[in-house]
């Protein structure tokens, strides 16, 4: 359901008025090569919305517009296990086997632990890039959190999962990003690309969308580059001990699908005849037939889906359910009690339940109703209930 404003397209049937105005306003900075799209998930976010689509010229970018946790997305895996070989206790037992093998929490990660073979050897191959953090927290050089993290899950709404589908096939998802030194990035080229722009003295208004050009912007994309590859291997990781953990409570089994999926990224795409850079915040890739993962908040369903090639969506949707609350909003809003009523029936990490109250599923819209606004932009390959959701607290 697309709807038309100054320089937007938003498919959003719950749309903020804060969160249009945003847009509207990015699709007038300076850099941008087409109108800005909003996803049916679309709420504020700083310099751009949480589920945008931002054109760019080939010569720069606006790291705002990438966002904090670069390349965060959704791996997942379809299994040939049957939800009717898992009963209560081996979910609960997945519980904690997930607690046991996947660090997870804002400092979560390997320390004191050993660190995974597999993040030895990928930071063998890709070295942690030279940065200068000239002023930040040093508590840890970014090579250091860069080891200590890779193959750890985070917190707020990042989580690993088990769950059904219609057919009763069990499938494991995961939903993270590049961490702390992903972070650290997009916090230096943000910084820098504010400072640049009021020190021309531009509107100050627009600081937070400033883009990047010259030497800075080739840095940051060499940069962020990186870290949406470390992302990738962080999920592939976690999915790795997800695997062996869903073995050991069960038995043996074959993976019979296994896809990965970006939704805080960049890319060199041609639209419409042009090429440009395409930054997706909180959105993710939906080229024809290509496969992705939606999922809605704690609790709720996850989709997988493909792609319908929309082009007014620069070929994107949804990553997810969007925000409707912030996370100090639904504290005071909502109760553990019914936190806890709504997870009823699944296995989850409930001894946190007041510290993942910011997570509670009303904070969120509703997953049905993304998936019907975006109904022209993807096609629903499977449904999945979750029978398992550890989260980082």
């Amino acid at each position: 359901m697309k709807q038309y404003y100054e320089g937007v397209i938003s498919w959003a049937s719950i749309l903020d008025q804060n969160a249009l105005d945003q847009a509207v306003k990015l699709a007038r900075a300076e850099g941008v090569a087409g109108h800005i799209a909003l996803m049916p998930d679309a709420h504020p976010g700083i310099g751009a919305c949480v589920g945008s689509i931002v054109p760019t010229h080939e010569d720069t970018i606006i790291p705002s517009a990438v966002g904090v946790d670069i390349g965060c997305g959704m791996t997942a895996v379809e299994t040939d296990l049957q939800a009717r070989e898992l009963g209560q206790p081996q979910l609960a037992e997945l519980v904690h086997r997930f607690g046991r093998s996947i660090p997870a929490g804002v400092a979560g990660d390997h320390d004191g632990k050993r660190i995974p073979d597999a993040a030895s050897q990928w930071l063998d191959e890709n070295p942690a890039p030279d940065i200068d953090w000239t002023g930040r927290r040093k508590a840890r050089s970014p090579e250091q959190r860069a080891v200590m993290q890779l193959g750890t899950l985070g917190s707020g709404n990042h989580f690993a999962e088990a769950c059904k589908d219609e057919t009763g096939c069990v499938w494991l998802v995961v939903h993270s990003g590049s961490r702390g030194i992903g972070n650290l990035i997009a916090q230096i080229y943000m910084d820098r690309a504010r400072k640049a722009w009021l020190d021309a003295g531009k509107d100050s208004s627009m600081a937070d969308s400033a883009n990047l050009t010259g030497g800075d912007f080739r840095e940051y994309i060499a940069r962020m580059s990186w870290a949406q590859r470390y992302a990738k291997a962080n999920r592939a990781i976690m999915m790795t001990a997800m695997m062996n953990d869903l073995e050991r409570a069960a038995r043996p089994f074959d993976a019979r699908r296994r896809f990965d999926c970006h939704h805080n990224f960049a890319a060199l795409e041609e639209h419409g005849g042009r090429t440009c850079w395409i930054t997706r915040k909180g959105a993710i890739r939906a080229d024809v037939g290509e496969l992705g993962v939606i999922p809605g908040s704690m609790g709720a369903d996850t989709y997988i889906v493909s792609g319908k090639g929309e082009p007014d969506s620069y070929r994107s949707s949804a990553h997810g359910a969007g925000r409707m609350h912030s996370r100090g909003q639904a504290k005071r809003m909502f109760s553990v009690e019914s936190l806890r009523e709504l997870m009823k029936g699944k296995a989850w990490n409930d001894r946190n339940a007041k510290r993942l109250l910011d997570e509670h599923p009303h904070a969120y819209k509703p997953i049905e109703r993304v998936m019907e606004d975006q109904a022209d932009l993807v096609s629903i390959e499977a449904r999945l209930t979750q029978l398992v959701n550890y989260k980082g607290a």
